[in-house]
């Protein structure tokens, strides 16, 4: 039997790692955990107040994520973290080995006109640019997949199972 993944829902503001995270989780019978929640309150007022984070603001977070991804190892588990930069997913990979992850992404305009019409997010669209700029894609030697975010949530998270499914069993 295949050991569940651990996965970390990636990618710019505005991709649907909120949306997707919860329903992947369905849909794999894991808990879904909300990367968010896991910013201290400085972090949040910083993006609330439009100001990037610096990497100084992201290690304890990114370190959160990480401890919650290895408690859930062998049992699977999905978290959303932008992990933008191949840095912070070798960092969450430092604490929590085996997770892979899933890459949502997508054309800027589609993601921007997302961004416009949510509510209540702390996150502004003025950031979006700078999430790009700062995006690394997933590498070759990464553990994971890229899925784009066109269409409805149903149909990426379907994208998402499939893609996952077609990665190397390496629990054995």
């Amino acid at each position: 039997m295949r050991t569940p993944h651990v996965v970390v829902v990636m990618g710019v503001a505005g991709t649907g790692k909120t949306t997707i995270g919860p329903l992947l989780a369905a849909r794999l019978g894991v808990p879904y955990a909300e990367g968010d929640d896991f910013h201290p309150k400085a972090n949040i007022d910083k993006m609330s107040a439009g100001i990037p984070l610096q990497d100084t603001d992201r290690w304890p977070w990114l370190d959160a994520i990480g401890h919650w991804a290895h408690g859930r190892a062998g049992l699977g588990g999905v978290v959303s973290s932008s992990a933008l930069k191949r840095s912070y997913r070798d960092r969450l990979r430092a604490v929590a080995p085996g997770v892979v992850f899933v890459h949502l992404t997508g054309d800027r305009k589609l993601i921007e006109d997302r961004m416009s019409h949510r509510r209540g997010h702390f996150m502004p669209t003025a950031l979006l640019d700078s999430q790009f700029a700062t995006l690394q894609p997933l590498e070759a030697d990464e553990a994971g997949v890229a899925v784009d975010v066109g269409g409805g949530p149903q149909e990426i998270t379907e994208r998402a199972v499939k893609a996952l499914d077609a990665l190397p069993d390496t629990s054995a």
